[in-house]
């Protein structure tokens, strides 16, 4: 098995949520509710899967203390979860200029806080990204909606050959889903970055950095894999029946960060039953314990 290199992640939950409002006038917007837990619970949820156990989360002056009330230091969880504050939106690729001191020359991945990513088994193709050396992985799938995202065109042997942000005329239907793997150099290159047209510092700027090097490479999910981008009041109808459907089917819960500091290990029994109590009146309380059983 390939030796497994990056150890640190950033989750970048920053921005209005102009697109949910007045939802997001009320509460952050990655707390919002996606069936019976806050969005935030899904990356959270999918970075420790993935073996991260140093998480920094990146967002507003306004939303950084709520966050910060719901998910402490991680340490419940056994794991680091420290917070920055972006004062104001200033694109992705900013998240390396504001969490550098985190990054601190280390390898890293990004993940975006409003996307629930669902799989199953993490397989070779998860262990090729946390091991990269010398480049970086970009996480995509297809969509029938490839005008509103990043787009990644391949040719026949996966290799990629060109990315483009929300074009207009896509060259393919593969739509980054707001996962990246990166070498240390993520935050040199991002200091070296122009903000764009509008403004900001692109994520596909970056990307294109590692491509003009033939060092990108694509992780395309398979046809098992599930991905709703959460930006949307409609998407999360589609997010919340999608994990209630499942969670009801199958009796396991999708984005349960609890469940999955156990399952990796990082706590014990007795550290999730003390987890447990704490939603001792409710249904998730009941499935935490019967973790146990």
């Amino acid at each position: 098995m390939s030796r497994i290199v990056i150890r640190k992640a950033i989750i970048l939950a920053g921005g209005h949520g102009t697109r949910l409002q007045p939802l997001t006038n009320v509460v952050c917007k990655q707390l919002l509710p996606v069936y019976d837990k806050p969005m935030i619970h899904y990356p959270l949820s999918t970075l420790m899967l993935l073996g991260i156990e140093e998480i920094l989360i990146i967002s507003t002056e306004k939303d950084t203390p709520s966050l910060q009330n719901i998910l402490g230091d991680g340490s419940d969880l056994g794991i680091s979860i420290s917070y920055a504050v972006q004062d104001e939106p200033r694109g992705l690729a900013d998240a390396f200029i504001v969490g550098a001191e985190f990054v601190n020359g280390d390898p890293v991945a990004l993940m975006l806080g409003d996307n629930l990513l669902y799989w199953g088994n993490l397989n070779a193709e998860w262990q090729r990204c946390l091991s990269v050396e010398n480049g970086a992985f970009i996480v995509g799938t297809r969509t029938r909606e490839p005008e509103r995202f990043g787009i990644i065109e391949t040719d026949e042997t996966g290799s990629i050959l060109s990315l483009e942000e929300k074009p207009a005329r896509p060259k393919s239907n593969i739509a980054a889903i707001g996962l990246y793997f990166y070498d240390e150099r993520v935050c040199d290159f991002a200091r070296d970055l122009k903000p764009s047209a509008r403004g900001e510092l692109e994520i596909t700027d970056l990307n294109n950095l590692y491509l003009e090097e033939q060092s990108l490479q694509a992780l395309i999910l398979s046809r098992g894999a599930s991905w709703i981008d959460l930006g949307t009041v409609d998407s999360l109808m589609k997010a919340s029946n999608f994990v209630s459907i499942v969670e009801q089917q199958q009796g396991l819960k999708i984005g349960c960060i609890e469940e999955v500091a156990h399952h990796c290990g990082y706590i014990d029994d007795e550290q999730l039953l003390r987890l447990a109590a704490k939603y001792a009146k409710s249904p998730y309380g009941a499935y935490l314990t019967g973790l146990i059983a």
